[in-house]
């Protein structure tokens, strides 16, 4: 159960953010800070057992007006969301090819069943403002691009789990008794500094770092909407303050391109080209994601203001910087 004392800062607002020691959530909280919130962390890996979660929640945990809690969301009750404004639920299981066969049953747990017990519990301690992140894995093999309005066609269990957690939330938003305002982000393939390890182009980067080759499956044709850590908690931000409710919005990169373009852009940062070793495709990875994004535009005044280029030179800085302090490692 969530202990921490999260009454608002006098003139302030105040945040609870779920999965705050892994990459978007520790951005968020750094963010969220910096804007003049209050803010309480949860998360199941302790900063002062995991180092990646240290290293993440490093800045937050230096501020005063930031606590963490080492907690599960399926453990929070109401009395402990008392005085928060706003509930940014960035918890969750995650990976594609993780999510298939016996592994599914922790999806199921992680994100439907902790985001339903989540959404309950705002609406008990009577939440203004919730604030989902889903996932444009809820698109699959949709045709692109993918609207919000469009067809749902996920291609893998995690999909699934994520259009789940999703709808659930909204449901419960457009009910004539709902009390909590909610709204799900629908991210398309974030990266930047503190991206997990598991995911592309940090990937890229650490087999250029290392020598050592990645694996690249598929023939690198495959197309990726890819958004920068820094406008994804951008979107977060404005989603806070802003009126939409019951509602999915797309959070997307200035533009979908291929991976062999991310490849090429890698050894231009570098200057090294990206040592590889090809593999098939996997399950539930689609050719293509592109997202629609006027709905943000309109609804939350949201744009995307870092290109690929720009991207990827922060998070190579950032990894060099990281692997000098000897932070790199692990999950994040």
């Amino acid at each position: 159960m969530l202990t921490t004392d999260v009454s608002p800062a006098e003139g302030g607002r105040t945040a609870l953010v779920t999965g705050a020691a892994g990459f978007i959530g520790s951005n968020l909280a750094d963010a969220l800070l910096e804007s003049g919130w209050r803010v309480t962390g949860i998360d199941r890996r302790s900063p002062g057992t995991d180092p990646i979660a240290a290293a993440n929640l490093q800045q937050a945990l230096a501020h005063p007006r930031f606590r963490f809690e080492e907690a599960d969301v399926a453990g929070l009750r109401s009395p402990g969301l008392l005085g928060v404004d706003a509930v940014f639920h960035l918890a969750a299981a995650t990976g594609v090819r993780s999510s298939w066969g016996a592994n599914f049953t922790g999806y199921i747990r992680d994100n439907i069943a902790a985001t339903h017990h989540l959404v309950r519990e705002c609406e008990r301690a009577e939440i203004c403002r919730l604030v989902i992140a889903s996932s444009s894995s809820v698109y699959g093999s949709a045709p692109q691009p993918s609207a919000e309005d469009g067809p749902l066609m996920p291609i893998s269990p995690y999909g699934v789990s994520k259009l789940a957690a999703e709808q659930l939330a909204l449901a419960y938003a457009v009910r004539s008794s709902a009390v909590t305002s909610t709204v799900a982000l629908r991210f398309f393939t974030v990266y930047g500094p503190r991206q997990r390890p598991d995911m592309a182009i940090f990937r890229m980067l650490d087999a250029v770092r290392t020598g050592e080759p990645m694996l690249l499956y598929g023939d690198g044709q495959q197309r990726r909407n890819f958004t920068y850590v820094a406008d994804a908690v951008n979107a977060l931000l404005l989603a806070a303050g802003a009126t939409v409710t019951g509602r999915a919005v797309n959070i997307a990169g200035p533009a979908s391109v291929t991976v062999q373009t991310v490849l090429d852009t890698v050894e231009r940062v570098t200057g090294q080209p990206v040592p590889v070793v090809h593999a098939v495709s996997r399950s539930g990875d689609p050719a293509s994601t592109e997202g629609d994004t006027r709905r943000a535009t309109t609804s939350l005044g949201y744009r995307p203001t870092v290109d690929l280029i720009e991207g990827i030179t922060r998070q190579w800085q950032w990894m060099n910087a990281a692997h000098c302090a000897h932070l790199i490692g692990g999950t994040a």
